[in-house]
């Protein structure tokens, strides 16, 4: 028997749960669907949110030839199999281009998607493609020019609730047993947002119970996994936790931590590319104007590992990594945007004072527009008092230095040109 999750794999929109957002009443997904004018997208989303499930109902909802590819085992040769197919499908269907579903279509190397972008282009196909990585990093640009990204959520716990009950009232095998949902702290933490884990530990209490009766405490949740403490779910909640532990470590100067969170991941197969990037992250946030280079480094360290590719590329992580936590810490650059962001919501989009603008015409130059704009090279030091906030905003201090020497000499600086300001 299928395990629980396919057997509730829903067939329409209607038992679809979750990501109202886009299949919501009036939502694009749904309107897509509905008037059968479907054009290529990439689903974005963590596990167990419906992105599979989305494209099979499209196919159930939609009369078109519908082609799928797995990224894991499919490669150019079978790419180029399909588009053939699907020129041959679509010259004798009357009723739309034919649909290519690709899974884990982050998987696919450059030379796989460029297999593709024809096909897609001269509507050969309409691709769907799913992925939990971010596409800006995993889909080349050509691809990703040609279809538009939708963004799925992980599901909140109202919607994961909903789905436990629907499962306990329509499945064959539940619905023969009396399921009380007493405490569900465990099972929806457990779950992660994702309906296909929830589904999962439902269907595990469920047949680990002799009795007809079945009460869902979270004890008695804890107790049925039985979570080995070393292990890693690079898709769960344990994915979360490293990588936020690895996170504080680096952000605490603590190399000897950091290096262990990173070992945990490694050991675990986390995707190296999600930790160079939280390295960069981590850099420009943690580290920031105390040591800028850390930021080239972490940089450095996300190209060198693309080119250098697996298991050396641990040998990169773990120099960046016991860099960025042995370096000197300032976060001055993230609470200087996140202020800067929030004063625009307060203040609205003031104007830019007239010198400051652009005048590329005659008329914009008879307005004003750049009048008595000083060129900082023309004076000494480059540098030549004058505003650039706009009227309203001209006492706001947004960039604060903090307490460290790469910081404090900018700060001399800046206070020697304006005379106090900072």
């Amino acid at each position: 028997m299928p395990p629980l999750a396919e057997r509730l794999r829903p067939q329409t929109l209607d038992h679809y749960i979750g990501q109202k957002h886009l299949v919501g009443e009036k939502a694009i997904l749904r309107q897509m669907i509905e008037s059968g004018r479907v054009a290529s997208f990439i689903l974005w989303g963590p596990p167990g949110v419906g992105k599979t499930t989305l494209a099979k109902i499209i196919a159930n909802k939609l009369d078109r030839p519908f082609y799928t590819l797995s990224a894991v085992t499919s490669g150019v040769k079978d790419v180029r199999e399909v588009i053939e197919k699907a020129k041959t499908s679509r010259f004798f269907s009357q009723v739309g281009n034919p649909i290519l579903f690709i899974d884990e279509i982050h998987r696919f190397s450059k030379s796989q998607q460029d297999s593709l972008l024809g096909a897609v282009e001269n509507g050969t196909v309409t691709l769907i493609g799913a992925t939990t990585e971010n596409p800006s990093f995993e889909v080349i640009t050509p691809l990703l020019s040609r279809c538009q990204v939708y963004v799925l959520k992980p599901l909140d716990n109202g919607d994961l609730l909903e789905l436990a009950n629907y499962a306990i009232k329509t499945d064959s095998e539940l619905k023969n047993r009396e399921i009380v949902f007493e405490e569900t702290e465990s099972l929806l933490r457990y779950s992660g947002g994702d309906a296909r884990k929830l589904l999962n530990i439902l269907e595990l209490v469920v047949d680990s119970e002799t009795d007809d009766k079945v009460v869902f405490t979270n004890e008695i949740v804890t107790e049925r996994l039985q979570q080995n403490p070393s292990a890693y779910d690079k898709d769960g909640e344990m994915h979360y936790d490293i990588i936020s532990a690895f996170i504080k470590s680096i952000r605490g100067s603590d190399p000897d931590a950091a290096i262990y969170w990173l070992a945990r991941m490694v050991a675990g197969g986390e995707d190296p590319k999600f930790i160079a990037r939280r390295l960069v992250i981590s850099a420009a946030e943690d580290i920031g104007l105390a040591n800028p280079n850390a930021l080239l480094l972490a940089n450095a360290c996300f190209d060198a590992l693309q080119k250098i590719g697996w298991p050396e590329g641990r040998i990169i992580l773990a120099e960046a990594t016991v860099y960025l936590a042995s370096s000197p810490k300032s976060n001055s650059a993230y609470l200087a945007i996140d202020e800067a962001l929030a004063l625009v919501e307060r203040t609205g989009n003031l104007p830019v004072p007239l010198h400051l603008r652009n005048s590329p015409t005659k008329l914009m130059k008879d307005l004003n527009y750049g009048k008595n704009y000083k060129y900082s090279h023309d004076f000494p030091n480059h540098f030549v008092e004058q505003q650039f906030m706009p009227d309203e905003l001209t006492k706001e201090r947004i960039w604060k230095v903090q307490n460290n020497p790469t910081e404090s000499k900018l700060g001399d600086w800046l206070r020697a040109l304006w005379k106090g300001r900072f």
